[in-house]
């Protein structure tokens, strides 16, 4: 999975994790948590639906939230048993994923649970008022790195997402671009880090080795 979502507990604390719903995959047969996972079900068409949201009605078909694991379950035929599939489903899965990191920012946003800019960012950081540093992750290595080392000297726990572009930042806050932000705790946070989470499994690792030090797997 790409290196662009860390933190070494950026999963919930032990009990919440054990008492936390699990699914097994369809491919690797392998059972983990649901919010490590994609689902699928097959529409009265006969057409299979990704179901981000794990709420549609009926047999659902779990897979990891990996590219590399979809793409396994095209060639092995795992998802065209279950309804008829489309070649570029990762590509839709990505996109939808992407949709829904920008949607919870903007969320976060108009409820003033987040700041933007780099001294904004620091601040907030060096307060410890920060949950989750979002990153553009084509934002300058260096600065994210610095960032991402001022967090953790104060919060241990601090999640880094560096999975959106500063376009797509940008677009969650309604303006060109944004690099630096960061989320306050709370629901929101945690919604964030679990999308953000399977959409690093769909995208290449940011590319500096301490904002993305070790991949987040709830």
């Amino acid at each position: 999975m790409a290196n662009a979502i860390s933190r070494t507990e950026a999963a919930p604390a032990p009990r919440a994790r054990r008492l936390a719903p699990e699914r097994r995959c369809a491919v690797t047969r392998q059972t983990r948590a649901q919010g490590e996972l994609v689902r699928f079900v097959t529409a009265p068409d006969g057409s299979l639906v990704v179901d981000l949201d794990g709420t549609l009605p009926g047999r659902g078909l779990w897979v990891g939230a990996e590219r590399a694991l979809i793409e396994r379950a095209l060639r092995k035929g795992v998802l065209a048993r279950a309804g008829r599939v489309e070649a570029d489903i990762a590509d839709h899965i990505e996109r939808g994923l992407a949709r829904r990191c920008r949607d919870l920012i903007g969320l976060a946003r108009r409820a003033g649970q987040l700041v933007a800019g780099a001294e904004a960012v620091r601040a907030a950081l060096a307060a410890g008022r920060a949950a989750v540093l979002i990153e553009a992750r084509d934002g300058a290595p260096q600065a994210r790195a610095r960032l991402a080392r001022l967090g953790r000297a104060v919060a241990p726990d601090l999640v880094v997402v560096a999975v959106l572009d500063r376009a797509e930042l940008g677009a969650a806050l309604g303006r060109d671009d944004a690099v630096h932000l960061a989320l306050a705790a709370g629901r929101l946070a945690g919604r964030l880090a679990i999308e953000a989470g399977r959409l690093a499994g769909f995208r290449p690792a940011a590319g500096d080795g301490d904002v993305a030090e070790e991949t987040m797997r709830r």
